[in-house]
């Protein structure tokens, strides 16, 4: 999609901003300066491999090194029909991630918060936390 592509160029850094027009009237009047969110969107669901579960089975999930370790962990085990998915990030574009964040907000002049839920996939967007 254009969007992918544009995410791709910009190393899957997005930010939104709103657009503020004098004669349009703010929602909340006492807000000086916009909020602006930035959006990591490299990997995660828009790389992610997905597929629709056929029937009763086992569900696993492999990392092979490339010396040959394996890590490997039982997703679940599946009753019946159902959907999967996959995804993953790189420490590189968490990386990035950060420092855009990072220039922007000091571009800007405006502080600068990381929003993340780390109760629920704790590795996962444990490492945002780690790495930012």
């Amino acid at each position: 999609s254009p969007n992918g592509t544009i995410r791709n160029i910009l190393g899957g850094t997005v930010f939104r901003e709103a657009i503020i027009c004098k004669n349009i009237p703010r929602l909340v009047t006492g807000w000086s300066k916009p909020i602006i969110i930035g959006q990591h969107a490299h990997g995660d669901q828009y790389k992610a491999t997905d597929f629709i579960v056929p029937g009763p089975g086992k569900l696993e999930i492999t990392w092979t090194g490339a010396s040959g370790e394996k890590i490997q962990h039982t997703v679940h085990d599946f009753k019946g029909p159902g959907i999967a998915q996959a995804q993953y990030n790189t420490d590189e574009s968490i990386r990035a991630f950060a420092h855009n964040s990072f220039k922007f907000a000091l571009d800007r002049g405006y502080p600068l918060y990381l929003s993340t839920k780390n109760t629920i996939l704790k590795k996962y967007d444990g490492r945002f936390k780690d790495i930012f």
